[in-house]
């Protein structure tokens, strides 16, 4: 065994040689009010369809900070304020706000149609995107994005208990960030911007 090969088992044994190459990464660390999940093993890749017709996936949107946040149309709360500070969050990037996409990912595609996807979140912002699929490519994107959803019986009819976070991926579509929604979006534009610099 040479002495490289000893001096690496060795910084391997003792755990250095991990936190030297993660040293080597090209993302700046980022000090955020939410949570830096950079190099997170999930939420790699979606192929959904846009209102459109066509099939998006994350390689689209390379080049922008892409925001993602999973709910449904008919959503009576959590949705619609987190759309809402997604407009708030764009206004407070100024300049670069053009640098934000916003997709908004149904977990309820039985209800929420392309035009329905497509008017809600046209009522926010021109430029946010609502996505879907079919349900079991509904089942698999919340699988690889970590995220909950159930449908919930309400008499006749139903409605969904979801997770309430955003995420955010870096203009090379790399997984950075978490966001809660009890973040402010002063405090989100914050994290964002680290992204775009």
């Amino acid at each position: 065994m040479s002495i490289n090969q000893k001096r690496r088992l060795v910084l391997t044994g003792l755990g250095i040689l991990p936190l030297m190459l993660a040293g080597c990464s090209k993302e700046k660390p980022l000090v955020v009010h939410g949570q830096d999940i950079t190099g997170a093993n999930f939420g790699r890749d979606f192929n959904l369809q846009g209102p459109n017709g066509k099939r998006y996936t994350l390689n689209d949107f390379k080049g922008k900070a892409l925001m993602i946040f999973f709910g449904f149309t008919q959503c009576p709360d959590v949705c619609p304020t987190a759309l809402a500070r997604a407009v708030e969050i764009k206004g407070l990037l100024g300049e670069d706000a053009d640098k934000l996409q916003v997709l908004f990912i149904t977990i309820d595609p039985e209800r929420d149609t392309p035009e329905m996807l497509e008017a809600y979140t046209n009522a926010f912002d021109p430029s946010f995107m609502g996505l879907y699929g079919t349900l079991d490519e509904t089942q698999a994107v919340a699988k690889e994005f970590k995220i909950y959803y159930k449908k919930v019986p309400t008499g006749s009819s139903y409605t969904m208990d979801h997770s309430a976070l955003s995420y955010v991926f870096d203009t090379d579509g790399k997984l950075r960030l978490s966001l809660s929604h009890a973040q402010s979006a002063q405090e989100c534009a914050e994290d964002i911007r680290q992204l775009l610099a």
